[in-house]
């Protein structure tokens, strides 16, 4: 499931989704059950890895999440409760000769993107959370959160009545990434450069075993560690994003948005999973680093 919005936008399929917000700046542990292995293979080649991972994608089953293992030379397919076993067979027919390369794990729920966070931040009908606080060269400040979040360029508050603004959408990107920005035009709002009473002094891309940090408006903060690296996640409707950082770190809807962080340093933005903090699940970030880029910003 992605970590979705608590209110369905309406207009459009994507209003439906529900995505996940930290709008304080900044998902637990996720249970990830093995359903089918690989065929034991011999070895695969780099080439014949991502050939498997376009036919996956070629397969356009929702609900599913992949990204190349390199420790054990397969293609992880992770499939939420939603996916059949007679789509299981399409994505391993679309792989054809590289189907040994596939190795299917089951994850609980439903593959969504979730709108909550860690400050609450809100749309015009949908709660998401903020991410990290960042500012320009110019000194205006911003926070970055996920991009089915600001999708549609909504104005944002701080409160669900909608009486205090924090300022406009300033940049979204969705799908293929997830993230946004969204600039504080109201000069009386603080903007630390913290997550919770945690200092965030750079940003740093993820690595595979790294701990990291969840912090979200709807869980609070959640910790756990990094499982995969430039994952791609199809939440259905054509909502597939690419270069997701995997983690065993819950998240439910509210959360989208909210920031994941390992110490002082920026990870993560809280895209989508499945599942939630009571039985686990599998979520996933979109890279911080590459939004902080996109923007020209930089956390402080």
């Amino acid at each position: 499931m992605r970590i979705k919005r608590t209110t369905p936008r309406s207009g459009t399929a994507r209003r439906s989704r529900l995505i996940a917000i930290t709008a304080g700046l900044v998902a637990a542990a996720a249970l990830t059950v093995p359903s089918a292995s690989a065929d034991t293979a011999s070895t695969y080649s780099a080439n014949q890895l991502t050939s498997a991972s376009d036919a996956v994608l070629e397969a356009d089953v929702p609900g599913t999440a992949w990204h190349i293992d390199k420790a054990t030379n397969a293609l992880v397919v992770t499939a939420d409760s939603t996916v059949s076993a007679a789509e299981i067979a399409k994505i391993k027919r679309e792989a054809g000769t590289n189907a040994g390369a596939i190795r299917v794990e089951r994850t609980p729920g439903k593959f969504s993107k979730l709108l909550a966070g860690g400050d609450a931040i809100y749309a015009t009908s949908w709660r998401c959370s903020a991410g990290f606080n960042v500012r320009n060269s110019a000194g205006t400040y911003f926070f970055v959160t996920a991009g089915h979040c600001t999708d549609g360029n909504p104005p944002w508050y701080t409160n669900s009545s909608r009486t205090t603004s924090i300022g406009p959408t300033a940049g979204s990107s969705f799908p293929g990434n997830d993230y946004g920005l969204v600039r504080y035009a109201n000069t009386s709002l603080a903007h630390p450069g913290t997550v919770g009473n945690q200092d965030i002094t750079s940003a740093a891309n993820a690595t595979v075993g790294m701990s990291v940090t969840r912090r979200g408006s709807t869980t609070g903060t959640h910790s756990g560690s990094v499982t995969g690296l430039n994952a791609t996640v199809n939440y259905g409707g054509g909502d597939i994003v690419y270069g997701m950082i995997r983690t065993n770190v819950c998240a439910e809807p509210g959360d989208s948005g909210g920031p994941l962080y390992s110490g002082t340093r920026a990870i993560g933005l809280t895209s989508g999973g499945s599942g939630n903090c009571s039985s686990g699940g599998t979520t996933f970030f979109q890279p911080v680093t590459e939004a902080l880029s996109a923007y020209g910003v930089s956390v402080y």
